[in-house]
């Protein structure tokens, strides 16, 4: 076949109207699956010394987009993920199904040991060999590259779940990471500022944590009400920062009042 003739037979969906419906909502709902990883890259890189947060930042995103795309290219082998290879307690476990119940229990474990360390950086007994030991760019890299093959799997089933089209997904795949390339240092640097968020996300990511556990273990908790959750939880806070700030400077001109 004549390469032009190939060229065209992939590129048949640009005059197909729902293929680009299909395409914005590919497009809106990985950049929503990806803000699950954004937010633990953003906690973790803030872990580290402030010269090497913005390279492990890109190195965790861009190994991101690289293992998306290296997924894409196997997608006929990743959708054989979600076939049973074992039953236990009636329930099917795919190869899918213990990537997720893993990655939940690292997550569960890795904000966990977080929250610990927020509520009481001193405490000497910090890590599981029983010293405090300071997060290295090494660590953090590993730490991010395994979350991204977690969510970078779920990510890829969702879009195969959604059209057939590879040019779409590799399209939709590349945007959603690129928004996440550009939002992740303003995130970050809001989260430096706002100690109070730092724990607010770290409960997300436990959240986010049981629900791929539960989701493992086939029980489906609709995405809906997960990010229902976190944007009620996210209102209450912002009125808190704006309750705070505006008592803060009520303080500070009853101060200057006081001065005069």
């Amino acid at each position: 076949m004549p390469f032009s003739d190939v060229l065209a037979s992939h590129l048949d969906w640009f005059a197909d109207p729902s293929a680009w419906v299909a395409l914005a909502t590919l497009v809106v709902l990985e950049i929503v699956l990806g803000i699950d990883n954004l937010i633990f890259i953003s906690i973790l890189t803030n872990r580290l010394p402030a010269h090497q947060q913005k390279n492990a930042r890109r190195i965790g995103i861009g190994a991101a987009l690289v293992l998306r795309l290296i997924l894409l290219a196997t997608v006929s082998f990743i959708v054989t993920l979600t076939t049973p290879v074992f039953t236990l307690f009636d329930h099917g476990f795919s190869w899918r199904d213990l990537i997720l119940i893993a990655g939940g229990l690292f997550l569960v474990w890795k904000a966990t040991k977080e929250i610990h360390h927020t509520v009481d950086p001193e405490d000497p007994k910090e890590d599981i060999v029983g010293r405090a030991v300071s997060m290295s760019i090494g660590a953090a890299i590993v730490q991010i590259l395994l979350l991204d093959l977690v969510f970078s799997i779920d990510s890829i089933i969702t879009a195969v779940g959604m059209t057939d089209e590879i040019a779409i997904m590799y399209i939709a795949v590349i945007c959603a990471v690129t928004v996440m390339l550009i939002a992740a240092e303003p995130l970050s640097r809001f989260i430096a500022k706002n100690p109070t968020i730092v724990m607010l996300a770290l409960g997300f990511l436990l959240m986010i944590g049981m629900t791929l556990i539960a989701d493992g273990m086939g029980f489906h908790v609709p995405k809906g009400y997960i990010y229902a959750a976190m944007g009620f939880s996210a209102l209450v806070e912002t009125l808190n920062m704006l309750a705070r700030r505006k008592k803060a400077a009520d303080k500070a001109r009853g101060i200057g009042d006081a001065g005069h």
